[in-house]
């Protein structure tokens, strides 16, 4: 097989984990607070990647970005919380459909944050991206709820998030990213589960270390596609998630998917797609010096 066919092997592999650890999160969440949720996915989720620590040795925690880290990690279990809360109680074809709005976040921030220039293409397509937002949560319909607002802060944070972790990367190992990560998550999400404690019942638990398991085997599927091949084509498989999703949906909890959310799903992925082409475009230039036809530069 190709570098190209593994990589996208491997990002499929991903889509279907992360929907797995969607549907481990709404069948937890029926007996579960959210907050307990999350605790639950990182903690066996961090022994899922006990194997790491056990490869590099404590050699790996050294580091001088514990700050950097330690709010890195509070955004993240932030957005965890908000973006679990949506996935326990609204449907779940439009709570996946509003997180594939974070790239959109992504890209301002990295202008404000970062100071990357991103000029009229890119600009309008993060502006098409939030119609597709608009469309899913119609602003004065009785379709616009709290719930989606929680959505929409899951996904910025979530942005927020990338950009740090970009950051990070620059300075610090990938394995030490994932290691510290999943050690300052569990902490920080025991503490407000603590609260809310409730044991977890019978087949409950087997949701709660599906949710773990399957989030941290999407995520390293994930890392290990994108060292592999080009983010831009490998970005329309990642979307095969909200598929998978809504037929589940369908199946284990009778959920439809409306067309306001099919027609905004639809903008938000082509939006992304967009924006992880022209990203992919720049950087091989970037990378080789050569020019781009028919591009302005900054494009």
């Amino acid at each position: 097989m190709t570098t190209h066919g593994r990589a996208a092997l491997l990002m499929f592999g991903s889509t279907v984990m992360f929907a797995f650890m969607v549907i481990m999160i709404r069948l937890a969440s029926d007996s579960l607070h959210t907050f307990e949720v999350a605790f639950f996915r990182n903690f066996f989720g961090m022994l899922a990647t006990a194997p790491l620590l056990i490869r590099h040795g404590t050699g790996i925690l050294k580091t001088d970005q514990l700050p950097r880290y330690l709010f890195r990690c509070l955004v993240g279990v932030v957005s965890m919380f908000c973006g679990f809360w949506a996935i326990g109680h609204l449907p779940l074809a439009q709570a996946v459909s509003l997180s594939y709005s974070s790239p959109l976040f992504v890209t301002i921030f990295a202008v404000f944050w970062l100071g990357e220039q991103v000029r009229m293409r890119r600009w309008a397509a993060v502006v098409v991206g939030f119609l597709g937002v608009l469309l899913i949560v119609r602003p004065g319909t009785d379709g616009f709820t709290s719930g989606t607002l929680i959505a929409l802060t899951a996904a910025v944070l979530s942005g927020l998030v990338a950009i740090q972790i970009k950051q990070l990367s620059k300075s610090e190992p990938a394995d030490r990213i994932v290691i510290y990560t999943t050690l300052i998550w569990v902490p920080m999400s025991l503490l407000p589960a603590l609260f809310v404690w409730e044991w977890p019942q019978g087949i409950t638990w087997l949701w709660a270390i599906g949710a773990g398991v399957f989030g941290t085997a999407g995520h390293m599927f994930w890392t290990r596609a994108l060292k592999l091949g080009d983010v831009s084509a490998l970005t329309p498989i990642s979307f095969m998630q909200l598929p998978i999703v809504a037929i589940l949906g369908w199946v284990l909890f009778d959920q439809g998917v409306d067309h306001w959310t099919l027609a905004g799903a639809l903008v938000i992925f082509a939006a992304n797609a967009y924006i992880a082409h022209r990203e992919a475009v720049l950087a091989r230039r970037a990378a080789t010096q050569a020019p781009v036809e028919g591009a302005k530069p900054g494009y």
